[in-house]
């Protein structure tokens, strides 16, 4: 097979993946595929999710009520291939960091 063929194949059959049921159950892996991160795109997201939820953590800690930064940090630190809304709603329908996630959508719709 040309590789001009397998590749149209492989995007085909990713497709077909991407509309399988069981992928609505992960609407930000199925973005993240849509999108076409790369892997180094994709953990640098992760690391931002994890290292803002942390913030987010202690800032609840100790009492802070204002968590106006952390959207934009994210938005400012999101990989440009993601649209921060579309991102975030994502990121609410697959329950990672719901806190964060919460608080950021929140943010984001004032």
């Amino acid at each position: 097979m040309e590789k001009g063929n397998q590749c149209e194949t492989f995007a085909f059959h990713l497709n077909l993946l991407l509309e399988v049921e069981e992928m609505k159950k992960y609407p930000f892996t199925k973005l993240v595929i849509e999108k076409s991160l790369t892997k180094k795109e994709y953990k640098e997201t992760l690391q931002l999710l994890e290292i803002l939820n942390e913030r987010y953590e202690e800032d609840v800690a100790n009492g802070l009520m204002n968590h106006s930064n952390l959207v934009i940090h994210f938005a400012g630190m999101l990989c440009y291939k993601l649209p921060i809304e579309e991102a975030l709603q994502a990121l609410d329908q697959q329950g990672l960091y719901p806190k964060l996630t919460n608080q950021l959508i929140r943010l984001h719709h004032k």
